[in-house]
């Protein structure tokens, strides 16, 4: 069984630009997304998945990812998956032997950035940079597939 186990922070600062190592550019559509799970396509250069992701409580995941055809990819992301799209940039930054995956949202989602960390396990302790701000790994507004239902710009202010 395939398991992701994952926690999610909104950032105070930009400092965390500093120690950017690589940056990719995303493209993902949701060709289903409820409560309980989510399938997506995902483009990231000239590499494209297949991911299915089934949550209880945000952080703990079961997730199965395949490679699929650039073409396949495309033609789902044109005429099958949910709209808007999610485009972004993922900023991959190491701090305290972990790796921080920073998302920074366009077009709709613009302005809202976020860092996930991978862990081992759900209580896992890990160094918190101090770009850190507040949690939101239970916070369903921050999922990806919900941000492609109502994106960041609808309840920015709300937040």
């Amino acid at each position: 069984m395939a398991v992701e186990i994952e926690r999610k922070f909104l950032l105070i600062s930009d400092d965390w630009r500093n120690n950017i190592e690589t940056t990719l550019e995303m493209s993902q559509g949701y060709l289903s997304r409820d409560a309980q799970s989510s399938v997506r396509v995902r483009i990231c250069g000239e590499r494209a998945d297949i991911n299915i992701k089934s949550t209880r409580d945000g952080i703990y995941r079961l997730e199965y990812e395949y490679p699929i055809p650039m073409e396949d990819a495309r033609d789902l992301m044109k005429h099958v998956a949910h709209r808007p799209l999610i485009r972004k940039k993922r900023h991959i930054v190491h701090f305290g032997g972990k790796c921080w995956e920073i998302d920074e949202f366009e077009e709709e989602n613009a302005g809202l950035v976020v860092a996930e960390v991978e862990l081992d396990s759900v209580d896992e302790d890990f160094p918190r940079p101090p770009w850190l701000g507040r949690e939101v790994s239970t916070d369903a507004r921050y999922y990806n597939s919900n941000l492609s239902k109502l994106p960041y710009s609808v309840w920015k202010d709300e937040a």
